[in-house]
């Protein structure tokens, strides 16, 4: 009799359980980290984790490989086939929202009211996503060779000027200690250039477009700020100060650790391993070339497809995400900047006195996030063009004002993009 009943219950169960999963709606979850192990166990755990959370819906997470995860999202579009929930990389979400790939969220605002700004997806004036993290670069370099170049350390309150920065270059090269003073990562391409290498611009005064209207790129990409920093730009290549756009990607990876560069301008996800090899690196704010130290931000962030019949859902989930356990859980497992005071509190990296906890206060004084405009994606590939062919001695007037006309043209055949 006691079995029986047990079979019973257990046969219950069954049958509710599984009424619970045909209740549930599924929505479908398209995510750019294929191949990435540790980053696809923490998302997995988490639509684990929202799955079991509550009965309306369950997600299922298709990962793409990165280089090819945009180019999917665009066919997807015009196909008619996206899914419910779609992972974007910040600066090409005005874009795809633009586009109408995209739907704002409907999740509380008072959640994300403490995030730093660069994970905040916002577009004409809606949120359209959110990241979970954010992303910082610095100058990388260790107290030995300060030390041993007799330079002072630059702090968040008292950057290097771009003389002082030059001065450092100078010294390293005439130490002859260093293959390059400095280490740029010219072998890596696409959005590393607007990414890395704007915010030197933007600190000279220029810009890939100007934000006052976001209607031209003349005189913010062509003017004397612009022509100054393209010289300056050009100067690190022909004076030997830097290994041009042939640079042994090898190099980038482990040059800085391997004692070939005395500088390296990387981002917080290569610094545990610069960490790693010498106890005394140090991350160094951006220097300051006349208009304030800049750095880039933004990163990859979550929103709700224009073609969700569950935008409700879809939101849900990623409100769900929000929670600081996650936040931290990506930050130890991948590197990367928690987006809170509070889930970097509890990150073995990011907290009061972690090893890298330099790069939330750099996000917090120095990030400025890319062009917010759905042209973005056709300046930024005409930046990095532009800034290749400059490092390759290119006339930088002529390259410059190429860019412009380029862009202009990209603008005006869009209609000014909605601006």
């Amino acid at each position: 009799m006691k079995l029986g009943l047990t079979f019973g219950a257990a046969l219950v169960a069954s049958v509710s359980w599984a009424s619970l999963a045909a209740a549930q709606t599924e929505l479908s979850m398209w995510y750019h980290g294929a191949g990435n192990e540790v980053e696809a166990n923490i998302l997995n755990g988490i639509v684990a984790d929202f799955n079991a959370s509550q009965s309306d819906w369950t997600v299922v997470v298709e990962s793409f490989p990165q280089e090819s995860y945009n180019d999917s999202v665009v066919a997807a579009a015009l196909a008619g086939n996206l899914p419910d929930i779609i992972d974007v990389d910040g600066p090409v979400m005005p874009n795809w929202a633009w586009s109408g790939y995209l739907q704002p969220l409907t999740i509380d605002e008072s959640i994300i009211e403490g995030f730093l700004p660069g994970p905040k997806g916002y577009w004409d004036g809606q949120l359209y996503s959110i990241g979970l993290w954010d992303a910082a670069v610095a100058l990388v370099t260790r107290q030995s060779t300060l030390d041993a170049l007799g330079l002072r350390t630059p702090t968040l309150d008292q950057p290097w000027t771009g003389d002082e920065f030059m001065a450092a270059l100078d010294a390293a090269k005439a130490s002859g200690n260093y293959e390059y003073p400095l280490d740029l990562g010219m072998a890596w391409t696409g959005e590393w250039y607007p990414y890395a290498f704007s915010p030197f611009l933007q600190s000279f005064g220029g810009d890939i477009v100007d934000r006052s209207t976001y209607l031209t790129a003349e005189g913010a990409l062509n003017g004397d700020a612009a022509l100054a920093f393209g010289e300056w730009w050009q100067t690190l290549f022909t004076e030997g100060y830097a290994p041009g756009t042939s640079q042994d990607p090898a190099d980038r990876d482990t040059g800085f650790i391997d004692g070939k560069y005395a500088f390296s301008w990387n981002g917080n996800w290569a610094a545990l391993g610069a960490l790693n090899a010498h106890d005394d690196t140090l991350f160094l704010p951006a220097p300051d070339f006349g208009n304030g130290p800049k750095i880039g931000a933004a990163s990859w962030q979550f929103g709700v497809s224009s073609a969700s019949e569950h935008p409700e859902g879809a939101s849900a989930f990623i409100e769900f995400a929000l929670q600081d356990k996650y936040l931290a859980a990506f930050s130890d497992g991948i590197g990367l900047i928690p987006p809170t005071t509070t889930s970097a509190a509890m990150t073995e990296n990011y907290g009061p006195d972690g090893a890298m906890a330099v790069f939330y206060d750099l996000t917090k004084a120095q990030a400025l996030v890319r062009p917010v405009t759905p042209g973005y994606v056709v300046g930024a590939k005409v930046f990095e063009k532009a800034l290749a062919d400059i490092a390759n001695g290119a006339d930088v007037a002529d390259t410059l004002d190429a860019a412009v006309d380029e862009i202009n043209t990209d603008i005006e055949r869009n209609g000014g993009y909605g601006h």
